[in-house]
């Protein structure tokens, strides 16, 4: 197979994922469904990338075709921190500031080697001018992923390191054995010395 045709092959099968989830929340037609694939843009990352470096407006938003995000900031101490990690069929993006321009210090870093489809804000804007119903549709993903985020950590509170560590594994499993513990440390609001220990005692 000639290299073009890899990349083609393998564009279409990014693209498939993507229209296959876009018809979870309704019917889109395969007509529909190229138009569709042919704004976004196919980037890949390897464990450690940014793919938005944060202390300016978030222009892109990304589609997880595999591997994990994660939103990241860095608090007053210098110390970085994971905010939320994003799995294979979800949209990743710094929502207020994609919506509105704003600048914003968090920012996007793949947990482990990841492909994502891209697509910029004033895209997204072309594509719901042409299909207006993706608007609706893409704000429904995004207001039962911002839903899904207040209930997860809401279920952290009160609860000490060990607990939320189990927790963490019963919720996100898959993302538990793909990122690095301190990633995971991070998003714990805890030191990667103390995760270990609390997994030593676990087992």
């Amino acid at each position: 197979m000639k290299r073009n045709e890899y990349y083609l092959c393998i564009f279409n099968s990014m693209t498939s994922a993507l229209i296959s989830y876009l018809r979870l929340f309704r019917s889109v037609t395969d007509a529909e469904g190229a138009t569709i694939a042919s704004y976004f843009e196919p980037k890949y990352f390897k464990e450690g990338d940014f793919l938005f470096e944060g202390h300016k407006a978030c222009n892109e938003m990304f589609f997880v075709n595999s591997g994990v995000l994660r939103i990241v900031a860095v608090n007053d101490k210098g110390i970085e921190l994971t905010h939320y990690f994003y799995k294979e069929s979800q949209f990743c993006t710094i929502l207020p500031s994609f919506i509105d321009g704003s600048s914003v210090e968090a920012g996007i870093r793949a947990a482990c080697d990841a492909e994502v489809l891209a697509i910029t804000r004033n895209r997204v804007l072309q594509l719901y001018a042409e299909l207006p119903y993706m608007k609706e549709v893409i704000d429904e993903i995004n207001r039962q992923r911002l839903l899904e985020k207040v209930y997860m950590r809401n279920r952290y509170i009160g609860e000490d390191a060990e607990t939320q560590y189990k927790l963490f594994v019963m919720q996100q499993p898959d993302i538990a054995l793909r990122v690095p513990l301190k990633d995971i440390a991070s998003f714990l609001g805890i030191t990667p010395q103390s995760l270990s220990r609390i997994r030593r005692n676990m087992r």
